[in-house]
């Protein structure tokens, strides 16, 4: 079995976000490699996993460290974990869910965020008639209590899932608590201040740009 241990640089240079943006990627195949006892796996299989090129896959890693040997592969374990403690997700972020209408209620019925490493500690609405409800095994809070409860739970991440006439002013309560990484559900992009990350999700954007190859005849790259 070849050995992989990285050497890590001591001043990363700048990553590009398209590379942040695909480690999830990576560390979700390579976790499904190590599920089937895959054990050593090089940037051609991972490649075909993930419609890479393998030299797309070697840049990419190229900026966290070297990894594996050359013609040997990386070891799927260590690689995975290497890549999750850069990710930051060898620890557990609490996520508090602002907006609990039908979509923050399936945000907050779905299972599948703690195995990933995120825990939803809090759910608020400003609506009298949700407040109270228990969603998800939480109950909801008023908005009002937001800053207490970041506190409280130590929230690092929100989940903004509101209406898009009241994003703006619930984003800004949320960077106002000390929120720094804020996943958007509404379909605009909240002004934010520099140094708060914000994530915007709009299933309607996606298939606009799906339409495009559709329209006219070609294939994505």
């Amino acid at each position: 079995m070849s050995e992989s241990y990285p050497q890590v640089f001591q001043e990363r240079p700048e990553v590009p976000d398209v590379v942040v943006s695909r480690l999830p990627q990576y560390v979700r195949t390579l976790s499904q490699l190590l599920s089937e006892g895959v054990q050593i796996a090089n940037s051609q299989q991972l490649g075909e996993k993930l419609q890479i090129t393998p030299a797309q896959i070697r840049k990419d890693l190229s900026y966290f460290g070297r990894f594996g040997k050359q013609g040997r592969g990386y070891r799927v374990d260590h690689l995975l974990e290497e890549l999750k403690q850069i990710l930051g997700l060898n620890v557990t972020w609490n996520v508090a869910v602002v907006g609990v209408g039908r979509l923050g209620r399936a945000i907050l019925n779905y299972p599948g965020f703690t195995p990933d490493g995120f825990q939803l500690v809090a759910a608020l609405d400003d609506n009298p008639s949700v407040v109270g409800q228990q969603v998800g095994g939480l109950t909801v809070l008023p908005v009002s209590h937001l800053a207490d409860v970041v506190a409280r739970y130590q929230v690092s991440i929100a989940i903004v899932a509101v209406p898009i006439a009241y994003t703006q002013q619930v984003v800004d309560r949320v960077v106002e608590c000390g929120i720094q990484a804020i996943l958007n559900y509404a379909p605009i992009m909240p002004q934010v201040p520099e140094g708060v990350n914000v994530r915007s999700i709009d299933p309607v954007l996606s298939l606009q740009s799906m339409t495009y190859y559709l329209a006219n005849g070609v294939s994505p790259e």
